[in-house]
Protein backbone atom coordinates (compact mmCIF):
# COMPACT_ATOMS: atom_id res chain seq x y z
CA UNK A 1 0.00 0.00 0.00
CA UNK A 2 2.88 2.21 0.80
CA UNK A 3 4.95 1.55 -2.36
CA UNK A 4 2.08 2.41 -4.02
CA UNK A 5 1.10 5.51 -2.83
CA UNK A 6 4.97 6.30 -3.62
CA UNK A 7 4.27 5.51 -7.12
CA UNK A 8 0.92 6.99 -7.42
CA UNK A 9 3.37 10.69 -6.05
CA UNK A 10 5.85 9.74 -8.74
CA UNK A 11 3.26 9.41 -11.65
CA UNK A 12 1.51 12.81 -10.47
CA UNK A 13 5.25 14.46 -10.58
CA UNK A 14 5.85 13.10 -13.66
CA UNK A 15 3.10 14.11 -15.29
CA UNK A 16 2.87 17.81 -13.68
CA UNK A 17 6.67 17.87 -15.16
CA UNK A 18 5.45 16.80 -18.37
CA UNK A 19 3.04 18.99 -18.47
CA UNK A 20 5.26 21.65 -17.56
CA UNK A 21 7.77 21.09 -20.37
CA UNK A 22 4.77 20.60 -22.86
CA UNK A 23 3.36 23.84 -22.15
CA UNK A 24 6.99 25.56 -22.43
CA UNK A 25 7.25 23.84 -25.39
CA UNK A 26 4.24 25.16 -26.97
CA UNK A 27 5.01 29.01 -25.93
CA UNK A 28 8.64 28.60 -27.42
CA UNK A 29 6.58 27.01 -30.86
CA UNK A 30 4.33 29.82 -31.08
CA UNK A 31 7.00 32.31 -30.11
CA UNK A 32 9.07 31.08 -33.21
CA UNK A 33 5.71 31.30 -35.13
CA UNK A 34 5.77 35.10 -34.40
CA UNK A 35 8.76 35.81 -35.52
CA UNK A 36 8.88 33.90 -38.97
CA UNK A 37 5.41 36.01 -39.55
CA UNK A 38 7.44 38.78 -38.98
CA UNK A 39 10.04 37.81 -41.25
CA UNK A 40 7.87 36.78 -44.01
CA UNK A 41 6.09 40.45 -43.53
CA UNK A 42 9.21 42.17 -43.70
CA UNK A 43 10.87 40.46 -46.72
CA UNK A 44 7.46 40.45 -48.75
CA UNK A 45 7.69 44.46 -47.83
CA UNK A 46 11.02 44.87 -48.90
CA UNK A 47 10.12 42.91 -52.47
CA UNK A 48 7.61 45.62 -52.18
CA UNK A 49 10.20 48.11 -51.89
CA UNK A 50 12.42 46.70 -54.49
CA UNK A 51 9.71 46.25 -57.17
CA UNK A 52 9.02 49.85 -56.79
CA UNK A 53 12.40 51.31 -56.69
CA UNK A 54 12.08 48.96 -60.15
CA UNK A 55 8.96 51.01 -61.62
CA UNK A 56 10.51 53.78 -61.08
CA UNK A 57 13.91 53.04 -62.71
CA UNK A 58 12.33 51.78 -65.77
CA UNK A 59 9.64 55.13 -65.92
CA UNK A 60 12.74 57.01 -65.68
CA UNK A 61 14.42 55.65 -68.78
CA UNK A 62 11.63 55.48 -70.78
CA UNK A 63 11.55 59.97 -70.35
Amino acid sequence: MMSQRRQEEKDRLRSRNDYQVNLKAELEIRHLHEKVDHLLSSQWQRLMDIQQLQLDILQERRR
